[in-house]
């Protein structure tokens, strides 16, 4: 009773997912400042568009994957929050702290594209994914240890943590290859691409246990 007292004098989960659909709204609209920046600059001299796309080739790929990875992120977010119903202070602050990574996502972008590139790029960039997917794992983790705050069933949470460690282990990889390899940059990344292959390997697996029994 007390836990769940403590619980109703925060948030609602409603109010908390409205809070970071508007951190994420504003990451995304960040990423987009630099770009928004080099186009003043390059008139102010007559460029051309041609030269602008250009010179600004490299920071425009790397929007484009921050944005992508940003939607993503907020994609699995938002789907987990559906099934939650009440919120205490752990599940708050790890969501904080989800938000934090998130908000760094066009600083660390910005660093990636913008800087002459250095072995420091890849592992701040890198380093800010794999954060933002531990924090998000934790929270599932979280919540399957806090069955009274959410509807979701034993088997749909050890699937999520399962889904939610693939992600996790495969940014760690890559922030381990981008260590081993400083040359490689964010190539590394493509890593990633494994993601929806062994969760879906993962699944499979998971669906014929009982057929083995």
């Amino acid at each position: 009773m007390t836990q769940l007292a403590s619980t109703r004098v925060l948030s609602s989960p409603e109010r908390l997912q409205a809070f970071t659909d508007a951190v994420v709204a504003i990451a995304l609209t960040l990423l987009i400042l630099p770009l928004m920046e080099s186009v003043g600059e390059l008139a102010d001299h007559h460029g051309t568009t041609a030269e602008w796309l250009v010179e600004e080739q490299y920071a425009l790929l790397g929007f484009a994957l921050s944005f992508i990875l940003i939607a993503v992120f907020w994609t699995h977010h938002h789907r987990l929050f559906r099934k939650v119903r009440q919120i205490d202070s752990g599940l708050l602050w790890l969501t904080v702290a989800w938000m934090f990574f998130i908000v760094a996502m066009p600083v660390s972008t910005s660093l990636s594209t913008q800087m002459d590139a250095d072995w420091a790029q890849p592992l701040v960039y890198i380093g800010t994914l794999f954060a933002t997917s531990l924090t998000l794992l934790l929270a599932r983790i979280y919540l399957r240890s806090h069955p009274e705050l959410h509807e979701m069933d034993a088997v749909e949470a050890r699937s999520g943590i399962r889904a939610g460690a693939i992600v996790a282990g495969l940014f760690l990889a890559a922030l381990v290859l981008a260590l081993v390899i400083p040359s490689a940059g964010n190539l590394p990344l493509l890593l990633m691409l494994l993601s929806e292959p062994l969760q879906r390997l993962d699944r499979r697996r998971d669906r014929s246990k009982p057929a083995q029994r």
